[in-house]
């Protein structure tokens, strides 16, 4: 007896607007009509019906259906491709099974980028934020010389301007931006392309300013951006010393 498109849909466990959806695409051979109008789909067409769920449920698009399951041609190409994405789904989520494992140990914080979690105990609150917006800003290289760069601080070189009140005044401000300096001279002397940063851009120079403005400017406080704009040109003006003293 045959089926309508109703009970065909019922037995393949899909709906009539698929089965339709199918027709339209063809994948799914029209049936023949009874004298009534209404379709006649038999044995064959639920057999297809089935084998496309089959495949939809692998992951085959609907565009690769009819070469992977026609029976005609080389089904090898469109599943491998389909084998290569599973398989970095799967490495991927087995990454974020075991961050996540990690952070409930207690072993990382969510707060960092991938990669900077052993750098925890050396960045404040601010700093981890900022680390996180970076990752955004700058690309791979650029990201690992960052780390590079904050591994090699002393622990707590930047307590005092961490702990720079809002209202601190001049002398305190310049005190603690001479503190800083050093340190950034000796990154700008080991680190070139960060007076030069475009290339290290992915978002473009104009996009990262005004993100790194807008993050920086919420982050801290009007004392410790003073002290930012003042640490950065005195280590500006102590690296390019160092470079002519060298040459």
């Amino acid at each position: 007896m045959p089926w309508s498109t109703r009970e065909i849909a019922d037995l393949a466990g899909t709906t009539v607007n698929t089965v339709r959806h199918y027709h339209r695409s063809g994948l799914l051979d029209e049936p023949d009509r009874m004298s009534n109008g209404y379709k006649q789909y038999g044995a064959r067409h639920l057999v297809r019906l089935l084998q496309i769920r089959r495949l939809r449920d692998l992951g085959v698009p609907l565009a690769q259906i009819e070469t992977v399951g026609s029976g005609t041609g080389s089904p090898s190409a469109a599943l491998l491709a389909i084998d290569a994405e599973l398989a970095a789904s799967i490495e991927r989520l087995n990454r974020a099974r075991a961050e996540i494992r990690a952070i409930l140990e207690g072993s990382t914080a969510t707060d960092l980028p991938a990669g900077f979690e052993d750098l925890a105990s050396k960045l404040a609150a601010p700093e981890r934020s900022l680390m996180l917006v970076y990752s955004q800003l700058y690309d791979a290289s650029a990201m690992a010389d960052l780390k590079r760069m904050i591994d090699s601080e002393p622990e707590g070189a930047d307590a005092a301007f961490m702990a720079l009140p809002a209202d601190a005044d001049d002398a305190v401000r310049q005190l603690v931006a001479e503190s800083l300096a050093p340190m950034l001279a000796q990154h700008l002397v080991d680190y070139p392309w960060l007076s030069e940063p475009g290339s290290h851009l992915p978002k473009g120079r104009r996009v990262t300013e005004e993100a790194f403005l807008e993050t920086i400017t919420e982050l801290y406080n009007p004392a410790q951006l003073d002290v930012l704009a003042r640490a950065g040109a005195i280590a500006r003006a102590q690296a390019d010393a160092g470079s002519t003293t060298d040459e």
